[in-house]
């Protein structure tokens, strides 16, 4: 197996947001701040990168009956390790993402990734994969992140860009300038990488 294109897979080929089109609940929600979608990006990575490993070692012990809810416990359990960090080494990010981190456990990504690929691989691509997947979608995030927060309100990861003079386009930090923002960058992503294919 060719771990350089999984890897890829997931970052470009397959990317979450972008392509598949999974995972819209975070990503609509969170990315009203670039730090906001690249700390729900990262988590979401650890999850999967070690839910993934975990259910590639356990795949010839799960009985099939109690497959899904077997996915669901080890998810769980890296869902509650991840906040329990986030509390204590970064309560504002904590507090930022709020019930998001939580519902990470029932995020489309990580159930698909468990179900079609780490279900069937062995350990090491199976964190390829979720290192991959994890990342293209911390990549979108972040980008929609700052592309919100550069237009909604002049200023990336905080940083204001433009001075005091700015007018910012309030649009886009509030729900339909995601959906507005998510379509324009699908279009140029999808654009990019079918003109490179």
């Amino acid at each position: 197996m060719n771990l350089g294109k999984v890897f890829k897979n997931g970052i470009i080929d397959e990317n979450p947001t972008f392509v598949q089109v999974i995972g819209m609940c975070p990503t609509l929600a969170v990315t009203s701040a670039a730090i906001n979608g690249l700390g729900m990006g990262l988590s979401t990575t650890v999850v999967l990168a070690c839910s993934n490993v975990a259910i590639s070692l356990l795949r010839k012990v799960i009985p099939d009956k109690i497959r899904i809810p077997a996915f669901v416990v080890v998810i769980a359990t890296f869902v509650t390790i991840v906040q329990m960090l986030l509390k204590a080494y970064i309560p504002s990010l904590d507090k930022a993402l709020g019930l998001y981190i939580p519902l990470i456990v029932v995020n489309c990504i990580i159930l698909a990734r468990a179900e079609s690929f780490a279900s069937k691989n062995g350990a090491v691509a199976s964190a390829v994969d979720g290192l991959g997947m994890g990342l293209g979608f911390t990549l979108a995030l972040t980008i929609l992140g700052a592309v919100r927060e550069i237009l909604g309100a002049g200023a990336i990861f905080g940083v204001s860009l433009f001075g005091a003079s700015y007018q910012p386009a309030l649009l886009f930090i509030l729900p339909p300038g995601a959906f507005l923002t998510l379509g324009i960058l699908m279009a140029i992503f999808n654009k990019v990488t079918k003109k490179s294919a």
